[in-house]
């Protein structure tokens, strides 16, 4: 018997999904609950699982634009399962000092993850040649031996690529590029956004990074990083001033009680914003496990549609990729985004005296329709102050000024 795999329902307002990859072939063989194929919609990626064993019969193509409840594929019940399948291996032929007596090598490995010929494997192990680097010219994408020679003979340049080439390749858009372009053209067009800059002194933290993060990362079980200190230093802030929380719905605003912090990450397919929920409440130590897990689920297209919504506030790290300033783009509904940049070592005047400190911009995008002058500009002064006193982030002030209830 043949039963037919549709498209789920993915999410409201979702009527349509792109068939990104299959990871099992037509004919190939899949247990009950193996997932056999992943989806994209103009939100998230997400997998489609064997609701029975057997074998698979492809209908939808990658890249295929489907509707909700389309059919992807089938799968004959009835079909009998293969008694077990071999990795295939690759025999190579090392050279040795002793030409008449040559050491054979074995590469064992899925013959799905590289295809190469003997030779072109033999070099790859020898001189540990990077494949991503390496265009495969052969038969049925495989790598053969000149295009790891090209590879070799130039470094930095993808082999295969004519010189002054000036061919252009034309690219269908994901859903989630779409929607991205979507929703930055909106928030251009429906708020009244401005940017305010300020700099932090990145010194004091970098020090209690620089003292404290083998014992943290031996306590907690994550790495000490800097989206903890700011994620803390934005959630007081938020709390002090409730309108950069907010958002505008219609003739209300909505104030937050929580803070639901947004963290830019750039994935394989574009720029995702997974969600931190009640950060305010989180430790040091909770706030970077948090990072980790939605940072690897974006890289890997793992995120959920509920992972990615939701947020009331964004912080965006463009110094990762060298950035010393921008002005990021509000991610609606939200009213207000932080953009991290660059630590670049900078003279400052202290004292009267030029000192060299680990300075880093810092913008605050804003909707003035609901947030003025003061609450962004009081915002932005009140998250150095406590980046550059990380000591505040324990009570959110000074903690004799707590003691005495001052």
């Amino acid at each position: 018997m043949a039963i037919e795999i549709k498209v789920p329902t993915v999410g409201e307002s979702i009527n349509e999904v792109t068939l990104v990859k299959w990871l099992k072939k037509d004919g190939e063989y899949a247990n009950r609950d193996e997932v056999i194929a992943e989806l994209e919609s103009e939100k998230a990626t997400f997998e489609i699982n064997a609701e029975q064993a057997g074998t698979i019969k492809v209908i939808a193509q990658e890249g295929d634009t489907l509707k909700i409840g389309d059919i992807v594929c089938s799968i004959d019940t009835d079909a009998v399962k293969p008694e077990g399948e071999t990795i295939k291996e690759i025999a190579t032929e090392k050279p040795v000092n002793n030409p008449a007596k040559p050491e054979t090598q074995t590469i064992t490995q899925p013959q799905a993850d590289l295809k190469t010929t003997p030779v072109a494997a033999a070099i790859i192990a020898d001189k540990k040649v990077d494949v991503k680097a390496v265009t495969a010219t052969g038969s049925n994408g495989k790598i053969v031996k000149q295009d790891v020679l090209d590879a070799l003979n130039n470094p930095g340049r993808k082999s295969g690529v004519e010189l002054f080439s000036r061919a252009d390749r034309p690219e269908k858009m994901s859903n989630l590029r779409k929607t991205i372009s979507r929703r930055l053209v909106e928030a251009k067009n429906t708020t009244a956004m401005l940017t305010t800059f300020n700099e932090v002194d990145m010194g004091p933290i970098m020090e209690i990074r620089k003292q404290h993060k083998d014992k943290f990362k031996e306590t907690h079980g994550v790495n000490l990083g800097f989206m903890s200190f700011f994620t803390k230093a934005c959630c007081f802030a938020l709390q002090e001033f409730p309108s950069v929380n907010a958002y505008i719905d219609g003739e209300s605003i909505i104030y937050h009680d929580y803070c639901d912090v947004s963290i830019a990450v750039s994935a394989p397919k574009g720029l995702v914003v997974p969600v931190i929920r009640n950060a305010e409440s989180l430790s040091m130590a909770g706030i970077e496990a948090a990072v980790v897990d939605l940072a690897t689920k974006a890289k890997n297209n793992k995120l959920t549609i509920e992972e990615m919504t939701g947020g009331t506030f964004t912080i965006t790290n463009g110094g990762i990729f060298g950035s010393m300033m921008s002005t990021p783009i509000i991610n609606i509904p939200q009213s207000a985004i932080l953009g991290m940049h660059n630590i670049v070592e900078r003279p400052m005047a202290v004292n009267g005296q030029v000192v060299i400190k680990p300075m880093m911009y810092l913008a605050l995008s804003y909707d003035h329709r609901i947030i003025d002058g003061r609450e962004s500009v009081g915002f932005l002064v009140r998250v150095k102050q406590l980046l550059e006193n990380p000591a505040l982030l324990l009570f959110g002030k000074d903690p004799v000024s707590s003691l005495l209830e001052l």
